[in-house]
């Protein structure tokens, strides 16, 4: 095995199109890309390894590696493909995507352009926040000091400081997927009015929904007491016929329009001119805080996509419900083991509302009370630079940690794999990814540090419910609407397991810490091995039994799932890429979980 990453080793990319292009290419070679990792020789010049991959015309497309050991054997070195028959370099992300999509098949390259504008969105946006750093840092440190939280990011407590690592974490590049930066279709000034890295604040619009054509999860009673009648609109004479629906400012227009009309309520329902209710944006964008309760978050669909073309952040009325489900799954395991009691926490899911279509809908999320004084934290910030330039995970190690990052890297580490192996026993496999888990710092009653995880939006897991109904009973909770979520064997569980909470929730942060020289990724590594071996051996390792299973497919194992964001979100039409879940879709990697004398 070898630990040593891509931008450790790397020309330095001075501009921001350098240093996506390394991402993208990077991307492209580890999910095998018109075979850029299966159709390629190795060829060693003095300046390192490069990988030759043959054209059609005779000629050959020559990338610069690195050894990697993350995700992929490799990784791009520089940022350029060569052409061998004359040594021109190709240094922009279009150049680089032509000369790719003339080796796709044909069917393929409407895939390759709308990749090539995913690019070009993403260069925008990453522009744009080298150029607004300093601001939005100085407004972050300036709002958070005046709100009494301190000038220190491990100072940022409660559900209102974690807003302000939302932008932190907005910020920086996601683990796999090379232009998470991008939203398609959205302008600069829409980014600086909703876009979570800004930390604007903005009203919601609304629409009074006729009363019968709206499903409330727990009927309209259940609605959070901020929610408006139709005459706080402005529409009193709706009062006793409709309920008002959130809409997101950048969904009105020509996406609700259709969507009312596809919903059959285009003569019915009425958008409010008024808008109402303050809230600023969170990680995910769709989903809002409320200003005046922080407790509150708002999910509403929006008509853009993240993390490629086909994951447009729309709410099917099915995701509602599973999300539901997912949160109930969870709660009865926690109930039947003391140890996660009040250290797993779950924000609370039930309450809903939608039209019957993908962006007619909203979710109220409601966190749990008494975070006032602890850090909450997405672990998607924890590698981000803060205000100052330091990295998050320092501020936070200084304050409950003694300065040591490896050491709240473990503390955080122990729980998040005894967790996610323990539902695994049950079987059960969250797609609980930096985004969706929070990691919650305080000072428990004897003055020592307390770590707890925060969980929400756990709508996509894979569940096994013959082992379900076996270890929680013939009435465990298995309600979920997507048939998807549902599996007859181990292995889906183990693909989502590795691909989200090892590699995204453990691996990551071993190269992450590494990258930034805070650890060598060996030490880390065997942290991770040590825990998770632990782990398996508490679930039991005879034949059959579920630790035999983690360790075969993942501790064992010659190579590791990968996903293949690209190519199902992207590239790829569902039918070409085969992928059932452009989430869940994937190819291999190296095991760096292997010690060097076992590695195959």
């Amino acid at each position: 095995m070898t630990t040593t990453t891509s931008t450790a080793t790397a020309t330095p990319c001075e501009t921001s199109e350098g240093e996506l292009l390394l991402r993208v290419l990077s991307a492209l070679l580890r999910e095998d890309v018109v075979g850029l990792r299966t159709r390629t020789t190795a060829v060693d010049r003095t300046d390192g390894r490069w990988l030759r991959l043959p054209a059609d015309d005779g000629d050959a497309l020559l990338l610069p590696v690195v050894e990697d050991g993350y995700q992929s054997q490799y990784a791009a070195r520089l940022p350029l493909l060569a052409r061998e028959s004359d040594g021109r370099e190709l240094t922009t992300h279009d150049e680089v995507l032509e000369a790719l999509s003339a080796l796709a098949d044909p069917v393929d390259r409407g895939g390759f352009d709308a990749f090539a504008e995913e690019c070009r969105q993403t260069l925008a946006t990453m522009r744009l926040h080298a150029d607004t750093a300093d601001e939005v840092a100085d407004g972050l440190a300036s709002g958070l000091l005046s709100s009494g939280r301190g000038a220190d990011p491990a100072d940022w407590t409660g559900l209102t400081g974690g807003l302000a690592y939302d932008t932190l974490a907005a910020r920086l590049d996601h683990p796999v997927y090379p232009t998470a930066r991008g939203r398609s279709g959205l302008d600069e000034n829409q980014l600086r009015a909703y876009a979570p890295e800004f930390h604007p604040r903005f009203a919601l619009r609304w629409i009074a929904v006729p009363q019968q054509d709206l499903t409330v999860a727990g009927g309209p009673a259940a609605l959070p007491a901020v929610w408006p009648t139709p005459a706080a609109l402005g529409l009193p004479e709706l009062d006793h016929s409709h309920l008002a629906l959130p809409v997101h400012p950048l969904t009105v227009g020509a996406p609700l329009r259709e969507a009312l009309s596809a919903a059959g309520l285009a003569e019915r329902a009425v958008l409010a001119e008024r808008p109402y209710l303050d809230v600023v944006p969170t990680l995910s964008m769709r989903t809002v805080a409320v200003t005046d309760d922080p407790t509150l978050h708002i999910k509403v669909p929006m008509a853009t996509a993240t993390l490629g073309l086909r994951n447009r952040r729309i709410i099917r009325p099915g995701f509602l419900a599973d999300g539901v489900a997912g949160q109930r799954l969870i709660e009865a395991v926690v109930a039947r083991e003391p140890r996660f009691q009040g250290v797993i926490l779950h924000a609370d899911e039930t309450v809903y509302a939608h039209a019957g279509h993908e962006l007619l809908a909203a979710l109220c999320r409601r966190y749990p009370a008494g975070l006032e004084d602890s850090v909450v934290t997405p672990l998607a910030a924890l590698l981000a630079e803060a205000p100052g330039g330091r990295l998050l995970i320092d501020h936070l190690a200084d304050r409950f940690y003694g300065g040591d990052p490896v050491a709240l890297l473990e503390a955080y580490l122990r729980l998040l794999l005894d967790w996610q192996t323990t539902l695994f026993g049950y079987g059960i496999a969250l797609e609980s990814h930096q985004q969706n888990v929070s990691l919650v710092l305080d000072r428990g009653p004897g003055g020592d540090t307390r770590v707890r995880l925060l969980f929400k939006d756990d709508d996509g897991p894979r569940v096994h419910p013959a082992r379900v109904r076996a270890t929680l009973g013939g009435d465990a909770p298995l309600g979920f609407d997507d048939p998807r979520a549902f599996c007859d064997e181990d292995r889906p569980l183990t693909d989502l397991f590795t691909t989200i909470t090892l590699h995204l929730c453990a691996g990551s942060y071993a190269f992450g810490l590494h990258r930034h020289g805070r650890a060598a990724a060996d030490t880390v590594l065997e942290l991770v091995r040590e825990l998770l071996a632990e782990a398996a051996e508490r679930l039991g390792t005879g034949p059959g039994e579920p630790g035999a299973t983690l360790r075969a497919h993942v501790l064992d194992a010659p190579q590791l799932p990968v996903k293949a964001m690209v190519s199902a979100g992207t590239l790829l039409s569902k039918e070409r890429s085969g992928a059932a879940d452009i989430n869940k879709h994937y190819t291999t990697g190296p095991n760096y979980l292997l010690r060097p004398e076992v590695s195959p």
